[in-house]
């Protein structure tokens, strides 16, 4: 049992507190086809059916409804509500859908501190066909919110390799695990990136593997720098402030991967974590370092906080040995992404029209969008290096998340479909159901498009 099964159940005509939900533009219509007495009660909690808001009404026995005002048809509807009710059980009346923001609005991270509440408010359905899919998606981005939030002296490469071995045990896969000085030979980027560390922070390369041999294999990749110090182009403290949040791939492939097997997709999946500390010690990578990469190609350091790239071209050209259909990569990887599109709006990078289409229309008919932006060709000049066959962060600062994008695109051979997605995973300000902290980005949008693509 999730930490959710419990909050939304299917109706069968238990006891339960309506809420009669109106439109805001029919408030005073409405209104008025009411006795005095609950415009009276009205009047007293001041509600003038602006969207968002709602009142309680005592019902002429010793029960009470809610009176909501709603206008929003997303998943988050029915958050607020959730967020701010007295604990009980509930009925909806007047509006469908909106049970993903319902339990997500009872979310919160407790690891470090007693819970705000511990008063359930239970949401009753008709429509129980929905509900597996429903908790399984809620209970993926409070994974990502889980594990975005978490210290990074209490999520490190140790912790990331521990959660993809619960997962295999969960779902019948298998986890192998490549450690330390072994990854110098086959993968230098990630032992480069990660030699820093402390022995018990050491880089590793994750990858589990599920699914019957045969089916169209599918990989998913996710960047996990458990901490960026920036190396030695230390970052300032206000930019190291949150880099716990580094990881925030990775805990977007996880949670996607466990979407996956849950619902049986016929695919092959093969999800890898490059996960590291980009750590400050004597044995650190240099700029001006020449690094070889696992596919070969030479990378010119020019800056050690331009780790994500390099730890996830290893990975990629380790996903692509395996010859996949479709590659689908996560990573916090650029603050240029930020400053074009801001932390809601992650940008998405393919070649593959076809990919970017159904990617773009599930963003939308799920309410977690993105925004294609191009891998423009002409900037993969901006890549140059003097001595090695690329640099890892061009000079200048242009178009940092395309430059990034073109980067990446390098390990990834042209007949395999790839997305690149640069999520933030982190919300700055609250939203009904999204509270500040750690989020999942793009993560229902790839579900609904690998579930429309290998049905199980």
């Amino acid at each position: 049992m999730n930490r959710f099964d419990a909050l939304l159940l299917p109706d069968r005509g238990q006891p339960a507190h309506l809420i009669e939900v109106i439109a805001p533009t029919s408030h005073d219509a409405w209104l008025a086809t009411q006795p005095s007495r609950v415009r009276a009660t009205l009047a007293a909690q001041r509600f003038k059916g602006k969207a968002g808001s709602h009142a309680i009404v005592p019902d002429e026995g010793d029960g009470w409804h809610v009176i909501a005002a709603i206008d929003d048809d997303t998943p988050w509807a029915l958050a607020k509500l959730a967020e701010q009710l007295p604990g009980g059980t509930y009925r909806v009346c007047g509006h469908e859908g909106g049970e993903l923001g319902w339990l997500l609005g009872q979310y919160s991270f407790d690891r470090y501190r007693k819970p705000d509440r511990t008063d359930p408010r239970i949401l009753l359905t008709r429509d129980a066909a929905s509900l597996a899919d429903t908790l399984r998606l809620a209970e993926a981005t409070a994974w990502v919110r889980d594990l975005v939030n978490t210290g990074a002296g209490d999520c490190g490469p140790a912790e990331l390799e521990a959660a993809a071995e619960a997962l295999a045990r969960r779902h019948g896969a298998t986890v192998t695990v490549r450690r330390g000085d072994e990854l110098e030979q086959g993968y230098p980027l990630i032992h480069a990136v990660g030699r820093a560390a402390s022995r018990d922070r050491a880089p590793r390369l994750i990858e589990l593997t599920w699914g019957t041999p045969g089916a169209p294999r599918v990989a998913l990749v996710g960047k996990g720098v458990c901490f960026d110090t920036g190396g030695l182009d230390i970052k300032p403290s206000a930019g190291m402030r949150l880099m716990k949040k580094d990881m925030g791939g990775a805990a977007h492939a996880l949670a996607l991967a466990d979407l996956v097997m849950a619902a049986r997709l016929s695919v092959r999946l093969h999800l890898l974590i490059p996960a590291v500390e980009n750590a400050i010690a004597g044995d650190a990578f240099r700029p001006g370092d020449v690094l070889r990469s696992r596919k070969g190609l030479t990378v010119e350091n020019t800056n050690t906080d331009a780790e994500g790239r390099l730890i996830l071209a290893d990975a990629l050209t380790r996903a692509a040995e395996e010859k996949p259909e479709l590659i689908l990569d996560y990573a916090t990887l650029t603050g240029a992404a930020r400053v074009a599109l801001g932390p809601d709006l992650p940008p998405l990078f393919t070649d593959d029209d076809v990919l970017a289409t159904d990617l773009l229309a599930a963003g939308i008919a799920a309410a977690d969008p993105l925004w294609r932006l191009p891998l423009w060709d002409a900037y993969d000049e901006m890549l140059k290096s003097d001595i090695a066959d690329m640099v890892n962060a061009p000079d200048g600062g242009f178009a940092g998340a395309i430059t990034a994008a073109l980067f990446l695109r390098r390990f990834v051979p042209k007949d395999i479909a790839w997305a690149h997605m640069d999520v933030f995973a982190w919300r700055p300000t609250a939203k009904p159901g999204r509270p500040k902290g750690g989020d999942a980005y793009a993560l229902r949008a790839s579900f609904a498009v690998l579930k429309s693509r290998y049905p199980g």
